[in-house]
């Protein structure tokens, strides 16, 4: 007697995988698309690169550098009025940093929809490195930088409770 025995799926077997492919594509593959992810990673980034540009701004020109953190954006700004190369000081920081990359007028960034909420609503990186204070910058809640105020150090935050 012999058996004839063939290769397969059987019927339930491929029901399953079809129910089992279905849940996952409409739990888990919206997460893949969802815009709003990406947008906040990409101000994140753009918020980080600037905090850390204008450091090696201030360090490499031997001017203060300011940045100015508000509800949804920031702004790199030096001291004085003129775009004279050498530091003009003063008290205020109204002279614009052009975008290194870009070639904006003013080195700047906003995202609509985005919370930035930070512990000093402007911070200024000094010659040396340092920056006037200790500073915590948090972008939509989820994503979190501190800026150490004796080294100038910007480092991201594995989560959001790390400490300064």
């Amino acid at each position: 007697m012999t058996y004839n025995r063939q290769a397969g799926f059987t019927l339930i077997e491929l029901i399953m995988v079809i129910v089992l492919l279905g849940i996952l594509s409409s739990t888990i593959m919206p997460k893949f698309f969802e815009k709003s992810v990406f947008t906040e990673r990409a101000f994140f980034d753009d918020t980080l690169n600037a905090v850390r540009y204008a450091q090696k701004l201030a360090v490499a020109t031997g001017c203060n550098v300011q940045v100015a953190i508000s509800a949804n954006s920031y702004t790199l700004m030096r001291q004085g009025s003129s775009s004279s190369s050498s530091c003009p000081g003063g008290s205020s920081y109204n002279l614009a940093i052009p975008h290194p990359s870009s070639g904006a007028a003013t080195y700047s960034g906003d995202e609509s929809g985005m919370t930035v909420v930070s512990t000093a609503s402007s911070f200024v990186f000094y010659p040396l490195g340092n920056v006037s204070t200790d500073v915590s910058i948090t972008v939509n809640g989820a994503r979190k930088m501190k800026v150490i105020a004796s080294t100038g150090f910007v480092y991201v935050c594995p989560d959001l409770t790390c400490a300064l």
